[in-house]
């Protein structure tokens, strides 16, 4: 029909000109005054989880013992970026242009992925909701893990839902072993998406053996089949893996590996109902993305399982990707429960799959079996409630969207470009920032930088080896910080810089580092160095 396929062109006009705004801008602020303001990723991430690929070419050594080094853990996506500095140079426009690429090639997958048990214009929903989420438009034009990780995944279950429809399923099986290996080595947490992808291979050939039931043929090829290919996936993993980590222990970079799961341990409380509260903080912590949609979301999943037994419940249910949805959700939610630190960024995962669980939603209840329509049946009624709340939604997040992108700032690009400039103008010692925001400074004017935060070796340890002349902080000194720095150094307050709209970290704040007369090194065990010495010049709190 004529009409139709203007209406589909036009909707496809829409969705496009909303992800290209993803594009555009990208070394501007992660927008100011969000409801995500205190996620710590637009201060550290993108610097931290790239900063081999970043001093790789612009210092010629990728590793920096004792300070922060993820890239053995998670190697991904910091080859991925010194691959593109190559062609680009190190800028923070291309580490998020990468991201952002990603992006691209997410909105593709999420419509295939969609298309493999639904009708178009279900698929078409979901990628409606993914471009005009106000939540993913500012986390997916971050150079963090989660765009490639969302790819990877969205990649390995399209290959997954389709397996028994394939000429060669177990070449494609060890071609998912191989994508979940780059989903662990793009972010750990992407074991928690396991169920979901062995679901997404096995319930396909369960439908397989359905259909070969009924016509009275037996099942039990299918199901040697599909274990084979279960045994093919795991193969690829379990080489490719055990490959790297060879490669890893072999070149001695097993304690980077090892140090990023100790530094990523939270302190969980010691009353015993902590666990409970811990969920329930994961499943309102959803509410970051969508205050309508991730309910809905939930209202559908609900709805579905009190209704097992009804044809819509049942198609629900059934439904392969639904599944997935259902179990890539709750395994990001398990391990925001298991981690008792949620971040807004993690919920990015599920942002994805949940605005699968409405589209599909909504699929099911205006489902039409047999061509019968009875406009004014319940399930009919409750659908295009659903579609009426998700167009809500999207306007609603639409709108908002806009406005990020109308009214960009560059607070934190300007304040890095100004302290190096300081630094530049006004030599003290080395050229080397100590900072829990340095490998971000480094992305953006290349100035060398340490991590005072994280490290294999302890603070104190990193000054006395690497000498550094200059230290910045955010709003306030942390009392362990100062102790270690003042075992080596006293402080003069230089200059600061306003930046962003946390007003806990809003003024990034420059110190010089002057060494101890004599190269004398103090002891915490002797005297209190957590609080402002003689030497000092330091006019923030310590807090």
């Amino acid at each position: 029909m004529p009409n139709k396929r203007w209406l589909y062109a036009l909707w496809l006009l829409f969705i496009g000109c909303f992800a290209l705004l993803h594009a555009f801008h990208l070394s501007a602020d992660f927008p100011n005054h969000t409801p995500w303001t205190g996620d710590w990723a637009k201060y550290t991430d993108e610097g931290w989880y790239g900063n081999a690929a970043i001093r790789a070419h612009l210092f010629g050594n990728w590793h920096l013992a004792g300070d922060l080094n993820p890239a053995p853990a998670l190697p991904v996506w910091p080859f991925l970026e010194w691959v593109l500095f190559f062609f680009t140079g190190v800028s923070v426009q291309a580490a998020r242009g990468l991201a952002a690429a990603f992006f691209f090639c997410n909105l593709l997958l999420s419509y295939l992925l969609l298309r493999a048990t639904g009708p178009r214009w279900t698929a078409l929903l979901a990628v409606t909701l993914i471009v005009t989420s106000p939540f993913l438009y500012c986390f997916s034009r971050l150079a963090i893990l989660e765009p490639p990780l969302i790819a990877f995944t969205l990649t390995a279950l399209n290959l997954a839902v389709r397996l028994p429809r394939m000429r060669r399923p177990l070449a494609a099986s060890a071609a998912i072993g191989l994508l979940f290996t780059l989903m662990v080595l793009t972010k750990t947490t992407a074991v928690f998406l396991l169920p979901a992808l062995i679901w997404a291979m096995v319930v396909p050939f369960w439908h397989t053996r359905r259909s070969e039931a009924s016509a009275g043929r037996s099942s039990f090829v299918g199901w040697k089949l599909a274990a084979r290919c279960a045994l093919s996936a795991a193969a690829a993993f379990v080489v490719a893996f055990g490959l790297w980590m060879a490669l890893v222990i072999h070149s001695g970079f097993f304690a980077d590996y090892k140090y990023l799961f100790t530094s990523n341990q939270s302190i969980k409380p010691r009353e015993l109902f902590w666990p409970f509260v811990s969920v329930w903080w994961s499943f309102h912590g959803g509410l970051w993305v969508d205050h309508i949609l991730i309910p809905l979301a939930g209202l559908i999943v609900l709805g579905a399982a009190l209704a097992w037994r009804s044809p819509v419940g049942r198609k629900l249910l059934f439904d392969t990707v639904f599944g997935v949805s259902v179990l890539a959700v709750a395994g990001a939610l398990f391990f925001m429960a298991c981690q008792n630190h949620p971040q807004p960024r993690y919920f990015a995962v599920a942002a994805f799959f949940c605005f699968f669980v409405v589209a599909q939603g909504a699929g099911a209840l205006l489902d039409t079996p047999n061509g019968i329509r009875l406009p004014r049946s319940p399930q009919r009624i409750s659908g295009w409630a659903v579609v009426a709340l998700v167009i809500l939604a999207a306007a609603f997040n639409g709108l908002q969207t806009l406005n990020y992108a109308a009214h960009t700032e560059y607070t934190f690009v300007d304040a890095a470009r100004r302290l190096t400039q300081y630094i530049d103008a006004h030599p003290n010692g080395k050229r080397l920032l100590v900072s829990s925001s340095g490998d971000e400074i480094t992305l953006i004017t290349r100035l060398p930088a340490l991590c005072d935060d994280f490290g294999t070796q302890d603070l104190a340890s990193k000054l006395a080896r690497y000498q550094p002349g200059w230290f910045a902080a955010w709003n306030d000194l942390d009392p362990g910080t100062l102790e270690d720095i003042h075992t080596h150094y006293s402080l003069e307050q230089a200059a600061s810089f306003r930046a962003f709209d946390d007003t806990d970290r809003n003024l990034l704040v420059l110190f010089k580092l002057h060494p101890l007369p004599g190269g004398q090194v103090r002891s915490p065990d002797r005297q209190n160095l957590q609080i402002p010495l003689p030497g000092d010049k330091i006019d923030i709190n310590v807090e």
